[in-house]
């Protein structure tokens, strides 16, 4: 079963670097159901939702990661994109505060610009 898990996380990470996202979406899905703890795989779904502007599930991942890892900055980064393409710039605002504490890095202060 680890077989398959590392298999579909190689075909889900394939398929992001080809800009496939919705195929990324596919193949990382059932991993995420798998092992729900595995943070580094469901930062990779919700930036694969997130490209894919499928904006909800996308929060809802990055949601889960902040919960388990709550110093991943770039989670709080694309929360921030995330809650800015919803229209929600208030609570945007809070995850760029939390990025550029952890990071140091006032730039991510500033909204993203597409």
């Amino acid at each position: 079963m680890e077989d398959m898990r590392a298999l579909s996380y190689g075909l889900g990470q394939q398929y992001f670097e080809d800009r496939d996202y919705r195929g990324a979406i596919r193949a990382l899905q059932p991993v995420v159901d798998e092992t729900p703890e595995d943070v580094g795989t469901r930062l990779l779904l919700a930036r694969a939702y997130y490209h894919a502007a499928l904006l909800k599930p996308a929060e809802e991942q990055l949601l889960a990661v902040i919960e388990r890892e709550p110093t991943e900055y770039y989670a709080h980064l694309m929360m921030a994109r995330t809650l800015e393409r919803l229209s929600r710039p208030d609570e945007a605002g809070k995850h760029r505060r939390i990025a550029a504490a952890l990071t140091g890095d006032d730039e991510l202060l500033k909204p993203h610009t597409v």
